[in-house]
């Protein structure tokens, strides 16, 4: 099926869609110049390779047409929840209000605490919790640590109540959040994947995109836009 066709289907599914999540992954933030991990330069391919890491200058990025992307749909109120397993802060920069995110992975602008879970800004000092007194530290969340419990429990709970999942930039490879498409397809959710490489759930995909997020979401939602005007 040609791109414009598919564009056209995608746009009049989030027409359609009463609760459209969202599900990004590093590829969404390519464009912004930082790295993703799968993609033929991405960090773990890198390092399978035996190449250095490239350096990324994580506070000169800024949000790209993907992003502001999203921001649209959220201000079309079209956007019912945004799931990210990125750390680099773009989708807060962009305009995305903070209660429509559940940031997975942690953010790296962002402390929180050890014993109640409060997040605020890193100010780069040593500082406890302003809501019970304990430890903050990064929000980053490392291998093996758990993921943050609000933002899972809420991602869980918007994959599992919505009609339309749409993956953006994710190789869907690192669980437990590669496990929320599944979750949102099983419980009756049409699924879109958008990402240049292979994903595990490419065949289960209700529509498959294999290009770049920018030729894609953007002109998907100018779409949606005329449907919208035209209603």
């Amino acid at each position: 099926m040609e791109l414009i066709q598919r564009i056209n289907i995608l746009a009049q599914w989030m027409f359609d869609a009463e609760k459209l999540v969202v599900f990004t992954g590093a590829g969404i933030s390519t464009e912004s110049g930082l790295s993703d991990f799968r993609g033929p330069d991405g960090l773990w391919t890198r390092k399978a390779r035996g190449l250095p890491a490239k350096a990324m200058d994580w506070s000169a990025a800024e949000p790209n047409e993907g992003h502001m992307a999203i921001v649209e749909l959220q201000d079309l109120n079209k956007l019912k929840f945004l799931i990210s397993q990125n750390v680099d802060n773009l989708h807060l920069k962009s305009g995305i209000r903070i209660e429509l995110l559940a940031e997975l992975h942690g953010n790296i602008t962002k402390i929180r605490c050890t014993r109640c879970g409060f997040k605020m800004d890193n100010f780069n000092e040593p500082i406890l919790c302003p809501e019970c007194g304990g430890e903050m530290v990064t929000s980053v969340v490392d291998f093996g640590q758990p993921l943050p419990e609000k933002d899972f429990n809420d991602a869980i709970k918007h994959s599992h109540d919505c009609d339309l999942f749409l993956v953006i930039g994710s190789s869907l490879v690192v669980y437990p959040a590669a496990d929320m498409p599944e979750l949102a397809k099983n419980s009756g959710a049409r699924l879109v994947i958008i990402n240049e490489g292979e994903t595990p759930l490419d065949n289960q995909a209700h529509l498959r995109f294999n290009e770049t997020i920018s030729s894609v979401l953007p002109p998907a939602v100018n779409r949606l836009k005329q449907l919208l005007k035209s209603a």
